[in-house]
């Protein structure tokens, strides 16, 4: 573990106080306002942590929050790091890492994506089934940190029993889900439709920036994850009009309360 790694473990540690949350819960641009759902909710700005980079991307709060939730205490991180802010994997990497030497079991993952699948529509939620890293980095490449596995079966990155109970939940609340692939490239430029095309033929149903190096670092740390995409627009070339980061975030945020839903059951059944 390196000094800053170190330094931001025990700050955290030392703001949790006797709280050990089992569950963290990564939201992705615009998705911010689940942490109002939890009950004594406390918060902590990444520029208190120390060696934590400062969220620059609109709809990033930049803060964790800790709260209950169905009387279990949950770890919200408001705001992620991206490669195409200048970062390296292992910035990325950096909270995961943190979370599990904190006691972390479960991570949840969520962004704002651009949907591939024809059916896909502006506002639909999609349980991740799958990925895959376009990014072109690993966390994981240099010395094994302590902890990680040096070759992780990636064979089910997205946990079955968690996505089980995610349909399970959706259903009880009325909730139409989608299912599929998701795609994580660098950005942060958005995808040309030629670039679209070769998606879809990858397997791709949903693309964004974000998540893939997460649940990487995750499963090599043995934590079990669980992933949701809100399609905020269809990709070039499968709508019309010009992809902006603003459509996203409106977009993000009227689904948002959707999506509070579901995560809000899942975490009250998790076990």
């Amino acid at each position: 573990m390196t000094e800053d790694a170190g330094r931001a473990l025990a700050c955290v540690r030392d703001w949790l106080g006797d709280q050990r949350p089992e569950v963290v819960v990564v939201l992705g641009s615009g998705l911010g306002g689940f942490a109002s759902r939890l009950e004594c909710l406390r918060n902590l700005p990444y520029r208190s942590i120390p060696g934590f980079p400062v969220s620059a991307v609109e709809g990033h709060a930049g803060e964790l929050a800790v709260g209950r939730l169905g009387g279990r205490d949950i770890l919200v991180q408001s705001g992620r790091f991206h490669l195409y802010e200048g970062h390296g994997a292992a910035t990325i990497a950096m909270p995961a890492r943190l979370e599990a030497r904190l006691g972390a079991r479960a991570l949840v993952v969520t962004n704002a994506a651009g949907g591939i699948h024809p059916t896909f529509v502006p506002g639909d939620l999609m349980l991740i089934a799958d990925q895959v890293n376009l990014s072109f980095r690993n966390p994981l490449i240099g010395r094994v940190a302590p902890g990680e596995t040096r070759f992780p079966d990636m064979s089910e990155p997205y946990d079955t029993g968690l996505r089980h109970l995610a349909l399970q939940v959706a259903r009880q609340e009325s909730l139409t889900v989608r299912e599929g692939v998701y795609a994580g490239v660098l950005g942060p430029s958005y995808e040309t439709p030629a670039e679209i095309r070769m998606l879809r033929r990858l397997g791709a149903d949903a693309v964004g920036m974000s998540t893939v190096l997460e649940v990487v670092t995750a499963r090599a740390l043995g934590l079990r994850c669980l992933g949701f995409s809100i399609i905020t627009n269809r990709a070039a070339g499968l709508g019309s009009g010009i992809l902006t980061h603003a459509e996203v975030l409106a977009r993000a945020e009227l689904a948002g309360s959707a999506l509070g839903r579901l995560l809000g059951g899942v975490l009250r059944r998790f076990s």
